[in-house]
């Protein structure tokens, strides 16, 4: 929360001076989100069986945007989502623990093409800010009632679409797709040695992803 706050207020800041220029677009839309998850050493269940690997299952996911347009172009915000989803491990088999939460949360810059009265304005955007992930509650293979403690990590967001205003005026309708890596972990892989640098550990990182596709609704005023 600590990185989504100053994100903001810096944007807020580089926002200021051109104020004066600016509309405010507020949007919301709903989507369907493809995830994956990280893997991990095999652990054997109760079951039987091998597990490897704990992935989000693809699910709905529905979120808002709040931003400064800044002149014809740049566009400043704030942009939130969740999608609703149940958390599945595999290996051998896949076994579907219970449900799980994921919640973007992310401040971002982006470009508009075309000018402010254009009834169809393409976008790009890019974005930094946290992803928290819900506790999740289930039962083990042996019976036992368990929980997974939530966890919140920097991630970052990018993405393109089409806005359109059929008849330039304040209503508008969104498609887009959108990018989401979440860091998760760093594996210790191997050694890495340079005769100047010398020798460090090389780490294999693992990143959690969602890729959103969505439509919504535009209001600017």
């Amino acid at each position: 929360m600590r990185i989504v706050v100053g994100i903001l207020m810096a944007l807020l800041v580089a926002a200021a001076p051109v104020s004066a220029q600016s509309q405010v677009e507020i949007s919301g839309f709903f989507g369907w989100t493809l995830a994956d998850g990280v893997e991990g050493d095999p652990r054997l269940a109760g079951d039987g069986n091998l597990y490897d690997q704990a992935e989000p299952a693809d699910s709905e996911s529905f979120g808002f945007s709040v931003a400064t347009v800044v002149g014809q172009h740049v566009e400043v915000g704030f942009l939130w989502d969740r999608q609703m989803t149940t958390l599945e491990v595999r290996g051998n088999a896949t076994r579907e623990l219970g449900d799980l939460n994921i919640t973007n949360m992310h401040g971002y810059v982006g470009y508009n093409f075309g000018s402010t009265d254009s009834p169809v304005r393409p976008y790009v955007f890019g974005g930094l800010g946290a992803t928290n992930y819900s506790s999740v509650e289930f039962t083990s293979a042996t019976g036992a009632a368990l929980e997974t403690g939530g966890n919140t990590q920097f991630s970052s967001t990018w993405g393109a679409g089409v806005k359109l205003f059929p008849s330039a005026g304040a209503f508008g309708i969104r498609a887009g797709v959108r990018w989401t890596p979440t860091f998760i972990k760093s594996d210790a892989e191997g050694w890495w040695c340079d005769p100047y640098w010398g020798c460090y550990v090389v780490g294999d990182t693992q990143y959690s992803n969602q890729l959103e596709f969505s439509g919504g609704i535009t209001l600017r005023f």
